[in-house]
């Protein structure tokens, strides 16, 4: 009986191990099939190298004589020919990657001259799955001096707009196929230097990488109908529209350097959405980066330096819809960030300084949100809102420090609300803010400081609701040093705010006037004064630590306002430093990347670093 079962479990052994065998042989067979269907098209094994002009006088040769799969290695030399490519070939010029004076020496040493106007065909007109590595692409098509130069010298403000994104005889043509081209060298194209087309039902995601573009009579790469192209690590500059610009298609836009060219250093129309990222946009006629067109042009702009550019750095227009974020836009001839003609930006955490106009800036009817920006040293205003009918914006939790003129300035035209924000400038005699006629401004929570003729100066209509007016320089006689000044024809509503080192909280002439639950010290005989009323001001509810015992809380036509429920409060307000300066604010500053921290009043103790109720109450106002 041992005997039988050690030989059944044998024979069972044996039957799985033949099981086992059977399964893995049509595992075997199947995978092998597979590769086979995979090598199909390139075999390794008979993939050929062959040789420019050892082999082959001419490339085009080379290429026709070549099966997928197969390198053509070309020797330095010039080749005056155009180069029609075929699929899965590797075009290559011979040589190391030593770097030249602007790209490798090898490509820089083997150059495609595509013969001007005499040769019909892009310099090299690409194919599915091909590599173009390491040449320069020269002279195809016709280069135009003279109309460069004249469009140089006027910002190609009179350029004809009929040739961005139209079809074109190219450098390097991408048309509607996945390849990949880098390492090249494309200059005095009489069109543009790369173009990369999408074709219908097809994603089309080249790699263009690498690449120096170059006094080209369109960009230097274009990106255009509907590809999404990764564009990174290339060179593009003093090309006649932009360094790389889109028409209808939403590629990557990674670590490319863009500067001189006639228009943007990246220019972004015609709905497009690209992410442009960590590009350097400098010296160029007009932005930095340039995004127009309509609500579908909505691409994300976010960590790029923009700088020396002779508009703004980035700049928006048309009623395009970008979010731009996480960019240093500074010593821009115009504004670090510039938007106009009904565009529909979100600006966030950007920082914008020492730029010959606003920091940020708006015109022309935009509707903007501009949120946690640091906006500093620049030599107008640090928020500009130009006149134009129509704007709005929403501005919360931005740091707006040392404009040389004023923290923010908004014209007639515009709605705009801040809150959460710090809004100061050390010296100086401007207001922090000026609120000009035919404007509506609401301020909320933020905090507002310094020494000038007024915290808040206003000809419009101001809403002031839980801020914090710190002035810095106190003066009791001399030049205006009010917290709002509201100039005649102005309506000033002020509620809940905490003002302290000013001459008045409110000083008015001619305007309509309501303050209520206000907490003022240390004013010079009167926290509010108010003359010719146009209508009966409501004063309510209001207190006053005082400078003197003489003071009142306030003064309507130079008499004593003796209705309602104001309060002067128990003891003197202590003097005033006028020597006393508020320091840099914590977080960046020109030499570091990264916004900085939050402005006061968006932590845990509530907007403006409100603390607590209002002091103890002495007795009515007299």
């Amino acid at each position: 009986m041992p005997c039988g079962v050690n030989i059944r479990v044998n024979v069972n052994a044996v039957i799985f191990i033949r099981s086992w065998i059977m399964t893995q042989c049509c595992h075997f067979v199947r995978n092998s099939l597979l590769l086979a269907s995979l090598l199909a098209t390139v075999n390794p094994c008979t993939a050929k190298e062959l040789r420019v002009p050892a082999e082959f006088k001419s490339i085009q040769a080379a290429v026709d004589a070549a099966d997928a799969g197969d390198t053509i290695l070309v020797e330095p030399g010039l080749y005056e020919e155009r180069v029609t490519l075929r699929p899965r070939l590797t075009l290559r010029s011979a040589g190391v990657d030593a770097k030249g004076s602007l790209g490798l020496t090898r490509a820089e040493a083997t150059i495609i001259d595509g013969g001007g106007a005499t040769k019909s065909g892009p310099g090299i007109a690409t194919a599915e799955g091909c590599i173009v590595d390491g040449f320069t692409v020269r002279n195809v098509g016709i280069y135009d001096e003279q109309s460069w130069q004249k469009h140089y010298e006027t910002h190609g403000e009179e350029q004809s707009y009929d040739h961005i994104g139209e079809p074109g005889i190219a450098g390097i043509a991408v048309d509607g196929v996945n390849c990949e081209v880098r390492n090249n060298i494309v200059h005095h194209i009489g069109y543009t230097g790369i173009a990369i087309m999408g074709a219908d039902g097809k994603d089309v995601s080249p790699l263009i990488e690498k690449n120096v573009c170059y006094r080209n009579m369109g960009g230097g790469i274009g990106a255009m109908q509907g590809n999404t192209a990764t564009i990174q690590n290339n060179i593009c500059f003093e090309n006649f529209y932009a360094g790389i610009g889109h028409s209808g298609a939403s590629p990557r836009v990674l670590n490319n350097e863009c500067y001189g060219n006639i228009r943007a250093g990246i220019g972004i129309s015609e709905d497009s959405s690209p992410l442009v990222r960590g590009n350097r946009c400098h010296h160029n006629r007009r932005a930095g980066i340039g995004i127009r067109t309509g609500q579908e042009t909505a691409p994300l702009v976010e960590e790029n330096e923009c700088f020396e550019n002779d508009y703004a750095g980035i700049g928006v227009r048309e009623e395009a819809a970008p979010t731009i974020r996480r960019n240093r836009c500074y010593r821009n001839k115009m504004a670090g960030i510039g938007s106009r003609t009904g565009a529909t930006p979100k600006i966030v955490e950007n920082e914008c300084f020492e730029n010959e106009k606003s920091g940020i800036g708006q015109m022309s009817g935009c509707r903007t949100v501009i949120e946690g920006n640091y906006v500093h040293h620049n030599k107008t205003s640090g928020i500009g809102f130009d006149p134009g009918e129509g704007g709005e914006s929403q501005v919360t939790g931005n740091r707006v420090i040392d404009n040389e003129m004023v923290a923010a300035g908004v014209n007639a035209g515009w709605n705009v609300t801040f809150t959460d924000n710090q809004l100061s400038r050390q010296g100086g005699l401007p207001p922090i803010v000026m609120v000009f006629a035919g404007s509506r401004v609401v301020f909320k929570g933020n905090t507002i400081r310094g020494g000038g003729v007024a915290g808040v100066r206003v000809s419009g209509e101001v809403i002031a609701e839980n801020n914090h007016f710190d002035g810095t320089s106190f003066r009791p006689v001399g030049p205006p040093n009010f917290a709002i000044w509201g100039l005649k024809g102005s309506r000033v509503t002020m509620l809940n705010n905490r003002i302290n080192g000013w001459r008045h909280a409110l000083s008015a002439d001619e305007s309509a006037v309501a303050a209520t639950a206000n907490q003022v010290t240390h004013s010079s005989r009167a926290a509010f004064v108010i003359s010719k009323p146009v209508d009966a001001p409501v004063l309510t509810g209001n207190s006053l630590l005082p400078s003197k015992q003489t003071d009142v809380v306030a003064l309507v036509d130079g008499t004593s306002w003796a209705a309602d429920a104001n309060t002067i409060l128990t003891g003197l307000a202590p003097a005033v430093d006028s020597s006393a300066q508020p320091g840099p604010p914590p977080g960046r500053g020109p030499g570091n990347r990264g916004p900085g921290g939050p402005p006061p009043g968006s932590g845990p103790q509530g907007p403006a670093g409100r603390r607590g109720g209002p002091p103890q109450a002495k007795q009515a106002n007299p």
